[in-house]
């Protein structure tokens, strides 16, 4: 199973390419009432450290995303410590490369890593960040805002990701 690595740095882009439309033209003054920020209190920030502690942790995300993603994987995660096939000899090996050989193209599109990642915005972030909220006593807005933006994000990620990775 051939991977193109430099999707998943390309994919790591996404969270900060959707977040500057999220949290600017579209939901950023309404985000920022939720959060009682001012455009002032926003300002004097390390933006180069914010943002390459934010890549950081995106490129940890598509690297997660992979394995969700992509179904393969699965079958790969399940032969890697056989005897051999790090080697790429022996029969865990001879059946992986048959398996890829025949199945390796099966749910590859950009449609069902979307499908996925929306799935994981649902069921893993909403549930999530719908505790901290909980607890923070912050408004159904600020989880709309938030969930909403990872639910999209991890959706194109997702995409990105089981079509090109």
């Amino acid at each position: 199973m051939e991977m193109n690595i430099i999707m998943l740095f390309l994919a790591a882009l996404v969270p900060m390419i959707i977040g500057f439309v999220w949290y600017g033209p579209i939901f950023g003054n309404a985000w920022m009432k939720e959060m009682n920020f001012t455009k002032e209190s926003l300002e004097g920030q390390n933006m180069i450290k914010i943002l390459l502690l934010s890549y950081i942790f995106s490129l940890l995300i598509a690297f997660f995303l992979q394995f969700i993603v992509i179904h393969q994987m699965g079958v790969f995660q399940t032969l890697i410590n056989e005897p051999g096939f790090n080697e790429q000899t022996g029969e865990a090996f001879t059946y992986f490369q048959d398996f890829v050989a025949k199945y390796g193209d099966r749910f590859r599109t950009f449609q069902h890593g979307a499908i996925h990642g929306v799935m994981s915005g649902m069921f893993f972030v909403l549930p999530v960040l719908s505790i901290i909220a909980l607890f923070e006593k912050k408004s159904f807005k600020y989880v709309a805002i938030n969930a909403g933006y990872w639910i999209v994000t991890l959706a194109i990620m997702g995409g990105i990701i089981c079509q090109w990775l």
